[in-house]
């Protein structure tokens, strides 16, 4: 007879997994209105508050606009070293005391410095200078801003500017705003460096990077500063340790505090207790073989079933010795299976609690056997 154990899995399975109440270290108090911290290795959120109200990002909207500009020059419809004109509406930006690196009409700057001086300075004449360059007007750089929102998953965010003013329909989460940090550490880890830089000199001005982390902590190698009126004193940061097991990166978001002082004692105060509470483990590599179960009616009599990228899991310090995995598999598996065909999950457990569940995908594909092998299997699955 068939069995079921699992029907297809959710569309967010094995990405941002919160940690078992009973199971997580009581965080220390955060003095934000909203916050997470996620554990980049294991993609799984180790503390937050209110991570899905709404709130007016400020200058934490420039992540977007660099992804979209990062995904630009990797799709080679611009280039770092290309020059690109100065417009009166991106020289507008510099009224009203908004953060600017100094950029002036009829200038002729490089997509790399204007990248360096909206993500290390956080200037908005840079941005508008890269949407104009990117899209052609800053109205249609908005719409790919909101397009790449909404192939990310972004439930809380929408976007109607490119620098971060405050703007009616213009506001994120904390919780999203670490899933567009992450693609960016993850997807352009070439581009990541910029936000590691402490100061830029443009146009004989020199500005420092307000992420005060940057000099405090070493490990600390990003990411982005915001404030408005509204939107108080934001901060995301990411930090690198080494562990005896390896490299540890953790994110932090923090919104609405009330200083630059507040925001960076509040993301280390974070940073800290993350990487000390919490032990990093990797359970399996990248490609590696979890379960080899039978295959029906197919060129193979096994599939060998696994993660394309490596499985780690974060528990509580000292807790290491009592995870535990289970495999929830779809039964009997027939061929055709293509390579990547997700067909199950693995649950990790600490204790009682399922701390966290990831996909589980063909690693290699298996074909359909012969007519008279698929007729012999399907005489062997009638009597099973």
């Amino acid at each position: 007879m068939k069995r079921l154990f699992l029907a297809c899995l959710a569309v967010l399975l094995g990405l941002h997994v919160s940690l078992a109440k009973a199971q997580v270290p009581q965080p220390p108090e955060i003095a934000a209105k909203s916050y997470l911290l996620l554990d980049m290795n294991s993609n799984q959120i180790l503390a937050a508050r209110d991570p899905d109200a709404r709130a007016d990002p400020a200058s934490l909207t420039k992540l977007m606009t660099a992804y979209v500009v990062f995904g630009a020059i990797r799709d080679k419809k611009i280039a770092l070293n290309q020059q690109l004109p100065v417009s009166v509406r991106a020289w507008d930006e510099r009224k009203g005391g908004a953060s600017v690196m100094f950029i002036e009409p009829r200038m002729q700057v490089t997509v790399e410095d204007l990248l360096k001086g909206m993500i290390v300075v956080s200037g908005n004449d840079a941005s508008v200078a890269l949407a104009e360059g990117v899209a052609g007007s800053v109205e249609g750089f908005v719409e790919l801003m909101n397009r790449e929102a909404q192939r990310m998953g972004l439930k809380n965010t929408q976007f109607k500017n490119v620098t971060g003013i405050t703007e009616p329909g213009h506001y994120s989460t904390a919780r999203d705003l670490a899933v567009i940090a992450s693609h960016i550490i993850r997807d352009f880890p070439d581009f990541y460096s910029f936000y590691s830089i402490k100061e830029y000199r443009f146009n004989n001005i020199t500005q420092p990077n307000r992420n005060l982390l940057l000099r405090r902590d070493p490990s600390v190698d990003g990411m982005k500063t915001g404030y408005t009126s509204a939107a108080g004193y934001c901060l995301i940061s990411s930090a690198q340790r080494d562990f005896p097991n390896g490299k540890r990166r953790l994110l932090s978001v923090v919104l609405n505090t009330t200083s630059m002082e507040a925001r960076a004692n509040e993301s280390q105060k974070l940073l800290n207790w993350g990487f000390q509470a919490f032990d990093a483990i990797k359970l399996f590599d990248a490609n590696q073989p979890v379960a080899t179960p039978q295959v029906w009616k197919g060129k193979s009599s096994q599939a060998k079933l696994g993660s394309p990228s490596a499985v780690y899991i974060t528990v509580p310090k000292g807790e290491g010795n009592n995870v535990k995995t289970q495999i929830e598999r779809v039964d009997p598996l027939v061929a055709p299976l293509a390579k990547g065909q997700q067909v199950g999950k693995l649950k990790i457990t600490v204790g009682e609690q399922v701390i966290a569940e990831r996909p589980l995908v063909v690693l290699e594909g298996v074909e359909q056997s012969g007519v008279f092998g698929r007729a012999w299997d399907a005489i062997r699955l009638w009597i099973k």
